[in-house]
């Protein structure tokens, strides 16, 4: 009888450093998964972010950067350009990519840079101790907002996919999950067409997943997917935003 599952080649022993629940660790194998069945692991390099997945580096067996905080879209725009047959990708946080990288990001994407951004939205800093993310839902209660989210003060969550999928440049903006098996199995799809459109020479792709948080939600693993399914997913609706012509 045949091996029917094993650990992707790109993924590397170390021990995890995520919180129990974490869903960074079901994206890291997605990511790996993809690039082992696309063949591109010795061409591919990824650019960590500051953040919870700030270690990255650690968990991949090929090249990886470390950026300045929010500076990953910069880093990839000019490893990209210098050499245009390496395979880059960002991995980055909500604070990381839609706070002090908002310019970064959507510069990079309206430029039309051929590179993947995996976007990982969990609501909240992690990090840095659960401080309020440009993501974070009205009433959500976070470090910086013990009262739960004031939209008066605040506005309102920012929706990435939504917002980059008004740039006229062509792209592939998607937002997926990992609450359930059958959207991990989409969300895989969605990283691997990302891919796959940058080895194409397409376009820049960007794949926003909807994850969790347990410790800073103060929730147990179990209540924070009830949480993120009731929660998040009304706001931060699932599907392709925008995808090539």
């Amino acid at each position: 009888m045949g091996k029917a599952f094993s650990k992707p080649q790109a993924l590397s022993d170390t021990m995890t450093h995520y919180c129990p629940g974490c869903t960074h660790g079901i994206v890291h194998r997605l990511v790996a998964e993809v690039i082992d069945e696309l063949g591109i692991r010795g061409k591919t390099v990824g650019i960590a972010p500051v953040g919870c997945a700030v270690l990255a580096y650690n968990y991949f067996n090929f090249d990886f950067q470390e950026a300045a905080h929010g500076r990953a879209p910069a880093m990839a725009t000019g490893i990209k350009r210098v050499r245009p047959d390496l395979m880059v990708f960002t991995y980055q946080g909500d604070g990381d990519l839609a706070s002090i990288g908002l310019a970064e990001i959507i510069h990079a994407a309206n430029r039309g840079e051929k590179f993947t951004t995996i976007f990982i939205n969990n609501a909240i800093y992690g990090m840095t101790g659960g401080q309020m993310a440009p993501t974070t839902m009205p009433g959500q209660r976070a470090s910086t907002a013990p009262m739960g989210r004031d939209t008066d003060l605040t506005g309102m969550p920012i929706r990435m996919a939504n917002l980059l999928s008004q740039l006229v440049t062509p792209s592939y903006i998607t937002r997926q999950a990992v609450l359930k098996p059958q959207q991990v199995n989409k969300t895989k799809k969605a990283i691997k067409k990302a891919f796959e459109y940058q080895v194409e020479g397409k376009c820049f792709s960007l794949v926003e997943v909807i994850s969790t948080c347990p410790t800073n939600w103060g929730l147990t693993p179990l209540d924070s997917l009830k949480w993120a399914e009731e929660t998040l997913l009304p706001y931060y609706e699932l599907g392709d935003y925008k995808i090539p012509e």
